[in-house]
Formats: structure tokens, C-alpha cells, sequence
């Protein structure tokens, strides 16, 4: 029986701070008929393309998100990945970064066996105000993702979401009261049989 091939991925976690309800994240459904999560509520986020290593990237991450991407994995990654959550954040919300500086790495996981598309995703917060132009117009947004938007985050967990997608929404409440970059990224591995996990430092 053949593995399922598992592709690179990045996703971005948006964290809008102003307003009553407190903090929020960006948060879209994806469509019943998806093969990948059907009707879960995710943040945006996609495989690497191979463009996005050649692509141009506005601004740098800090060194130390630059050296923990790079562990375990392409070196070529530390580029493309950044490139790919900022095109992935475009494209499906409409909303853009105009540069990679924004950006913190603060999550991996690999997808378990058991799914017919399998990712090795690196999350990355951004607060909204690195976001240029009207944070609610998504009307530029493409198809993948409907009914986006600004959740709180205590209500966020109501909401159908993945497991590692409620994991994260907890390194996201942390990563408001702690230092950006993190003191270590938490990466779930299920590259083997039985998974792992571990902190990247």
C-alpha cells in the first residue's frame, strides 16, 4: 500500500486585538464537498507551491523563526513558506500582508495517516494591524473559503473546528501575553506509525 505523499503547507493565523468582544481570529468554513476537512472551520492557509520559492518576499522573519523553519526540513523552505501564507492569506480572504516582517512561526504538525490529503503545516501568527487596507472587505477573497469571519477567540472553540486547529487557538491565547518570537514552537509529528510531540527551539 502506498503512503500518502505529504506536501508543505503554511497557514496564517490572523489575531485582530482591538474592539469589545476582545481579541479575534480569522477564521472561514471550508466547502462540504471538500476533499481535505470538509465543512471545518480553519484558518486560511494552503500547500506550497513551487513559484513560491522563487517568489520575491517584502521584508525578512526574525532569525530565530528563520533557523527553527529549517529545522528537519529544506532550508529552501525558510523562503517559501512565508511567501506561501502571505499568497494563501490573499487568495482566499483577499486581505493582504505586504510583508513577511508580520509574520512569527509558532506551530508545525503533520497530518496523521489516517487522512487522504496529509500536510506538514507551519502556522504563523500576524496581528491584523500589519494588514493593509479594510479588514473587513472580503470581497476579493476566492471561493475556497466561505462565511469568513473575526471570531473571538473563547467562542472559536464552539465553532466545528479540526483537532490542531483547537490546539493552536491555545498557542495563540499564550502568544498574547508572551514574547514574539515564542520560546519554542510545538510540533506534532506523525510521520511514524505513532505520533510525537515535541518543541522546537
Amino acid at each position: 500500500m502506498n503512503e500518502t505523499p505529504i506536501r508543505d503547507a503554511a497557514t496564517t493565523i490572523v489575531l485582530r486585538k482591538e474592539g469589545v468582544e476582545g481579541p479575534r481570529v480569522l477564521l472561514g468554513q471550508r466547502g462540504q464537498g471538500a476533499v481535505f476537512m470538509p465543512g471545518k472551520f480553519v484558518f486560511p492557509g494552503g500547500a506550497v507551491d513551487d513559484a513560491d520559492f522563487r517568489a520575491p518576499l517584502r521584508g525578512a522573519l526574525s532569525p530565530i523563526c528563520q533557523a527553527r523553519l529549517k529545522t528537519e526540513a529544506d532550508p529552501a523552505l525558510a523562503h517559501a513558506l512565508p511567501v506561501a501564507a502571505l499568497r494563501e492569506l490573499r487568495e482566499e480572504t483577499g486581505l493582504v500582508m505586504e510583508e513577511a516582517m508580520g509574520l512569527s512561526f509558532v506551530f508545525r504538525a503533520i497530518t496523521p495517516p489516517k487522512f487522504a490529503r496529509r500536510f506538514d503545516a507551519r502556522f504563523f501568527l500576524a496581528e491584523a494591524s500589519k494588514i493593509a487596507g479594510d479588514l473587513d472587505d472580503f470581497s476579493r477573497a476566492e471561493d475556497e473559503l466561505s462565511h469568513l469571519q473575526w471570531v473571538p477567540l473563547e467562542a472559536a472553540r464552539r465553532f466545528d473546528l479540526p483537532f490542531v486547529t483547537r490546539v493552536v487557538l491555545g498557542e495563540v491565547e499564550a502568544a498574547l501575553h508572551g514574547p514574539q518570537p515564542p520560546d519554542h514552537v510545538p510540533f506534532y509529528d506523525h510521520r511514524g506509525p505513532i505520533g510525537s510531540v515535541r518543541n522546537i527551539r
